[in-house]
């Protein structure tokens, strides 16, 4: 088993092209098999006036990211004097692209749903947080307050620094591997707690065995800085005008650097998988000996 991830990169330059079958073989198998898929040469073009938002002054003072619901159109974490309407036509362009983009891509279907939509104008290194909130440290995602229940987290970046600044990850071991490393030493989660984090408002629905194992896992790969310091990992730089797609609940990754990017989250149904075995829920169960979600 190879120590690292790797790229897979498409040939697609165009947001509206239709992919042939061998880019949609080569995205899927990358994607479930733990691999960054990238698209070398396609760019998110910003309008005269979405590129004025390319200024850390756009968010509001404290945070990092405006957010966008594509659901409900609402926007959010933008500073007071920016220009609403240029914010969300962005943003609301972004959602649409990417989610055409897996449409034609992908087989997955109405089992892939869209979340929120991500604008990170603020540099991504140097910034003072603490460990468990600090992305340029490996980790594996998962969703704090809303339980997934073993369902899958996708991600869409573009790099959209008008200049030649890359954006720069690191990509560290395949999940089975962070599993078994972290596994072990995680207990079970304690009888009743799901439901009281639900009562008091911590989780908007029940946590499932998955999202605390999954939980877990993010927690303990931040907090180990021997880990950190040791893991074997590849360095990847993402140029300006690259996209690149990732299931982020199974690649262990680290956004260490870089300025401007768009970012868009799905979930997929495990079931919508081609090869659900794949599915970090999965290889928790097969290792747990039990159905964890």
């Amino acid at each position: 088993m190879r120590k690292t991830s790797v790229c897979v990169p498409i040939t697609l330059a165009d947001w509206q092209a239709t992919p042939d079958a061998a880019m949609r073989r080569d995205a899927v198998g990358g994607l479930e098999r733990g691999d960054v898929v990238l698209f070398p040469d396609l760019p998110f073009t910003l309008s005269p006036a979405e590129a004025k938002l390319l200024d850390p002054a756009t968010v509001k003072d404290g945070t990092k990211t405006v957010k966008y619901d594509p659901d409900t159109g609402r926007v959010w974490g933008y500073a007071d004097g920016v220009d609403a309407a240029a914010v969300k036509s962005m943003m609301s362009r972004y959602a649409d692209h990417t989610r055409r983009l897996l449409d034609a891509l992908t087989p997955y279907g109405t089992a892939l749903k869209i979340g929120n939509t991500s604008f990170r104008p603020v540099e991504a290194q140097g910034r003072q947080q603490s460990k468990r909130h600090d992305d340029t440290r490996l980790h594996v995602d998962a969703f704090p307050s809303r339980p997934s229940h073993g369902q899958r987290i996708m991600r869409v970046f573009t790099n959209v620094h008008p200049g030649d600044k890359p954006r720069v990850w690191r990509v560290g071991e395949p999940f089975e591997t962070v599993a078994e490393r972290f596994l072990p030493r995680i207990a079970a989660p304690l009888p009743g707690s799901a439901a009281l984090m639900k009562l008091v408002g911590i989780t908007k629905s029940q946590r499932s065995p998955a999202d605390h194992y999954m939980l877990q896992l993010h927690d303990r790969m931040k907090l180990d800085d021997a880990y950190q310091q040791t893991v074997p990992h590849q360095t990847v730089a993402f140029a300006p005008g690259q996209t690149w797609m990732v299931f982020t609940d199974q690649v262990s990754h680290a956004a260490m650097s870089g300025q401007h990017a768009l970012e868009q989250t799905f979930t997929l149904e495990v079931d919508g998988m081609a090869d659900p075995e794949r599915a970090p829920v999965r290889v928790l169960e097969r290792m747990k000996g039990r159905k964890l979600h």
